[in-house]
């Protein structure tokens, strides 16, 4: 059975570092099979309109676009990268951005707030519905929204935006507003793993993370 770990967190807290650190660990360890992926999935069908809607080229914003209709954006480019995917090959799956994400960023946006949030209808309509493989962990980077930031601005050139952040990347109050959320469902689902990545208002280093990470991974892969 395939073990499903996914990074979250707000952008800019190093999903993609910890995820590769992660995943040359075990494939250097040679007991699993181990394959990457990452959500959205810009040079799909899907995800390439979840790129636009992130940046504003197809003249809608995702701002703009009521919550449930995002996620189904967000769920769609997730059920057609598994329609295609025959998992019996990998023993551990690591992905950047999952179903998790998905319900955070669609219930903080300023056209969000003092609504339902959407974390049963996402885990309905992901899992239950498009039959979206479940994670057995959810790895969230914890920092505070500052110091993402800053780590956003070195990301360099993206396809689906250049040199620029993204719409949720630009707006401190929605990361803000995602920081508490991730909490908030640590404390809802018990596959929520909180990782803090700060220490005295100051980063910890990639391999002070990574080893709060792999304590997590390996009382998952026992």
């Amino acid at each position: 059975m395939t073990k499903i770990i996914a990074f979250e967190g707000i952008d800019g807290t190093g999903k993609t570092v910890q995820l590769k650190r992660l995943a040359d660990r075990l494939a250097a360890e040679g007991r699993y099979r181990v394959h990457t992926l990452s959500f959205p999935m810009y040079d799909t069908f899907f995800g390439a309109e979840c790129g636009r809607l992130l940046s504003g080229s197809g003249g809608v914003s995702a701002n703009d676009v009521d919550g449930k209709s995002m996620a189904l954006w967000y769920a769609l480019d997730r059920f057609e990268a598994f329609q295609s995917r025959d998992l019996s090959s990998t023993d551990v799956l690591l992905i950047n951005r999952y179903v998790l994400s998905n319900a955070v960023y669609q219930s903080v946006r300023d056209r969000d707030l003092g609504m339902p949030d959407l974390l049963d209808f996402i885990l309905e309509l992901e899992y239950s519905h498009f039959r979206i493989p479940r994670a057995d962990a959810h790895i969230v980077l914890d920092m505070n929204p500052e110091t993402a930031f800053e780590n956003v601005g070195k990301k360099g050139f993206r396809d689906y935006v250049g040199d620029q952040p993204d719409i949720y990347e630009a707006l401190p109050d929605i990361q803000k507003r995602a920081r508490q959320k991730y909490i908030e469902y640590a404390g809802r689902m018990p596959n929520i793993h909180i990782v803090p990545c700060m220490e005295q208002n100051r980063l910890k280093s990639i391999e002070a993370i990574g080893t709060l990470v792999d304590a997590i991974v390996n009382r998952i892969l026992v």
